[in-house]
C-alpha cells in the first residue's frame, strides 16, 4: 500500500488534540479549537492538529467539537442554529473562532486531522479540503459521514483523496475479524484506510495490542492512539510501536519524542 503524503515523514507523530491550550493560555480564557489554540500548537512545533467540524446556520464549516455552544461559550444554542458572525462574537474573548478555510489558509504547513461531527458538514468539508488533500486526514465516528466527505472531495476535483481513518463500525468489524482469525476480512478493512485512530482501551477491553499493530503495519496502516496526556503512557505506547499520539499536551509529547532521539513530528 502506497503511503499517503499526509503520513510523511516517518513516525512517530504528535497530533495536537483540538490545538494546544497551555495552563497560561487557559488562565487567559483561551478555548480549545480556537484560532489561538491552533496557533499555539503550531508555535510549539506540532505539524499535526486534530480538530472537529460543524456547520453553522449560514453554511460555514467551523472547528468546534460540541454540537452546541454551552460548554465552551456558555450559550445553549446549537452551532447549526447560529450564524458565523454570532459565533465569532462569542469566541472573540476565547481565543477567536477559526473556520476550516482560515485553518487551511493561515497554517499552510500544518496537517489537519478533521473529524466530521455533523452530517450536514460532510459535503462542505470535502469540498473545502479538496485542494489540500495531501495534508488532510478525514475521519468521523460515522463511516457514512466520513465517506460522504471523501466523495465530496473527489467530486470537487481533489488530485488525490484525503487520508482517512475508519469510523466506529469499521473498527468494530476489524476487531471482530481479528478475534475470529478472518485474515482476508482484516486485510480488506485495512486496505480502505491510512491510519487507525483508536483509544488504547474500550472500558476493560484492550484495543491497542501488539497483534493489531502487527496487522496494521503489515498493511501499511498507521496506529494513532487518543487521547494520551500522561508522559509515562506516551513512552509506553511509543515503546509498544504506535505511530502517533493524539494529545492535549502536544508540547510535552513533542519534547518527549525529541528526547527519544526521533525526528520531531
Amino acid at each position: 500500500m502506497t503511503r499517503h503524503p499526509y503520513l510523511s515523514p516517518d513516525a512517530p507523530r504528535v497530533l495536537a488534540h483540538r490545538g494546544l491550550v497551555t495552563a497560561d493560555a487557559a488562565a487567559h480564557g483561551v478555548a480549545e479549537n480556537s484560532f489561538a489554540a491552533v496557533a499555539e500548537a503550531h508555535a510549539a512545533g506540532a505539524d499535526y492538529v486534530e480538530s472537529d467540524c460543524h456547520l453553522t446556520a449560514d453554511g460555514e464549516v467551523v472547528l468546534f467539537h460540541d454540537d452546541a455552544l454551552r460548554r465552551v461559550a456558555d450559550d445553549p444554542r446549537a452551532i447549526a442554529d447560529v450564524r458565523l458572525h454570532e459565533i465569532e462574537e462569542l469566541m472573540s474573548e476565547r481565543g477567536g473562532l477559526i473556520t476550516l478555510v482560515q485553518a487551511l489558509e493561515s497554517f499552510p504547513d500544518v496537517r489537519f486531522n478533521l473529524d466530521v461531527k455533523a452530517a450536514a458538514a460532510a459535503g462542505e468539508v470535502g469540498r473545502l479540503v479538496a485542494p489540500h488533500a495531501e495534508r488532510v486526514l478525514v475521519t468521523s465516528f460515522s463511516d457514512e459521514r466520513r465517506r460522504d466527505a471523501l466523495a465530496a472531495a473527489r467530486a470537487a476535483g481533489a488530485r488525490m483523496r484525503p487520508a482517512t481513518s475508519p469510523g466506529s463500525a469499521t473498527i468494530a468489524r476489524l476487531l471482530a475479524a481479528r478475534a475470529l482469525h478472518r485474515t482476508r476480512l482484516v486485510r480488506s478493512l485495512l486496505s480502505e484506510v491510512d491510519a487507525l485512530q483508536i483509544p488504547e482501551r474500550k472500558g476493560p477491553i484492550p484495543v491497542v495490542t501488539r497483534g493489531l499493530l502487527r496487522d496494521a503495519h503489515a498493511a501499511g496502516v498507521e496506529v494513532h492512539v487518543w487521547t494520551v496526556n500522561d508522559e509515562d503512557d506516551m513512552s509506553r505506547l511509543l515503546d509498544l510501536g504506535v505511530d502517533g499520539l493524539v494529545t492535549d499536551r502536544a508540547d510535552a509529547a513533542i519534547a518527549l519524542v525529541n528526547t527519544r532521539g526521533t525526528a520531531a513530528v
